[in-house]
C-alpha cells in the first residue's frame, strides 16, 4: 500500500491533524511532480528507474513516469543517449543532485550556496537544461527523478525538499508495484497477447483473427488488461504495458 507525502493539514484547538491520502494508480503521484516542477520552473519531469537490462551485469534506465506529452518516446530516447552513463554512475556514486546546462551553456540558475552541493554533467547535444536527483532504495528502487527546462532556478531550500518528496515518489512506485505483482493484477497471457497486437496497430477484429478468438474476448481482454494497469483507455495501457516491459 502506498501513500502520498502531500498532506493535508487542520490546526483544531492547537493540535495539528495530518490527513495522508492513499496513492492508488501512478496518476496520483503527477500532482505532486508538476508541482516540483512548478517550482524550479522546469516544463517537464520524468521518473526513471536502473533496471537489469538483458546482458549480464548491465543495467538501463526506464522510464515509470513522465509529462513529455507527443513525441514522449522520442524525448525520453534523446535524455537517455545523452545522458544515459552519466546519469547510472552518478547513482552509483553520489546521492548530490546532478545539473547540466544547455547544449549552449544556459538555461539553469544556481544560488551560490548552493554550488558545494551538486555535481555538473556535460551536455553537447540536449536543447534544455536538467536537474537529476538520484534515489537510492536497494537494487530494484534506484533510479533518478529529472526535471527539464530552459529556465531552471535552484536554491538550497527547494532542492532538499523536492530530493525528499523524490523519495517518497520512487517508494510510492514501489508499493505499487508491489501490489501490481499479487496474482490479482499480474496480465495474463491472453491479455498480453491482445496489447501487443494491439500496440503493432492491430484492430480488434484482426487480433480476433490472429489469436483465433472472438471479438467480443479480444475486448474483454484489452478492457481487463487496462483495469489492471490502471489507465483510462487502451491506449494508456500500451504505453504502460511497454514501460513496464509485458510488450515492446
Amino acid at each position: 500500500m502506498a501513500y502520498s507525502r502531500d498532506t493535508t493539514t487542520d490546526e483544531q484547538g492547537g493540535v495539528q491533524i495530518v490527513r495522508v491520502s492513499r496513492t492508488s494508480n501512478r496518476s496520483d503521484l503527477f500532482p505532486m511532480l508538476i508541482g516540483m516542477q512548478k517550482d524550479i520552473g522546469a516544463r517537464n519531469f520524468a521518473v526513471f528507474r536502473a533496471a537489469v537490462s538483458s546482458f549480464p551485469n548491465k543495467r538501463k534506465l526506464v522510464c515509470e513516469l513522465e509529462n513529455w506529452g507527443m513525441g514522449a518516446a522520442e524525448q525520453t530516447n534523446a535524455l537517455v543517449s545523452a545522458l544515459g552513463t552519466t546519469l547510472l554512475e552518478h547513482i552509483d556514486g553520489s546521492l548530490l543532485p546532478l545539473i547540466w546546462s544547455t547544449d549552449q551553456g544556459k538555461g539553469i540558475s544556481v544560488t551560490s550556496e548552493m554550488l558545494p552541493l551538486l555535481k555538473q554533467a556535460d551536455n553537447n547535444d540536449l536543447p534544455y537544461a536538467g536537474l537529476a536527483l538520484p534515489i537510492k532504495l536497494g537494487n530494484i528502487g534506484n533510479g533518478l527523478v529529472v526535471f527539464c527546462g530552459t529556465n531552471l532556478e535552484l536554491d538550497c531550500g527547494t532542492m532538499i525538499d523536492h530530493h525528499m518528496r523524490c523519495c517518497q515518489v520512487m517508494v510510492d512506485l514501489l508499493a505499487l508495484d508491489e501490489r501490481r505483482s499479487t496474482p490479482t493484477e499480474a496480465l495474463s497471457e491472453r491479455e498480453i497477447a491482445c496489447l501487443q497486437l494491439a500496440g503493432d496497430g492491430k484492430i480488434s477484429e484482426e487480433i480476433a483473427v490472429k489469436l483465433g478468438l472472438s471479438v467480443h474476448t479480444v475486448n474483454a481482454y484489452l478492457g481487463s488488461a487496462t483495469i489492471k494497469l490502471d489507465s483510462v483507455n487502451r491506449i494508456q495501457a500500451i504505453a504502460k504495458a511497454i514501460r513496464m516491459g509485458y510488450i515492446h
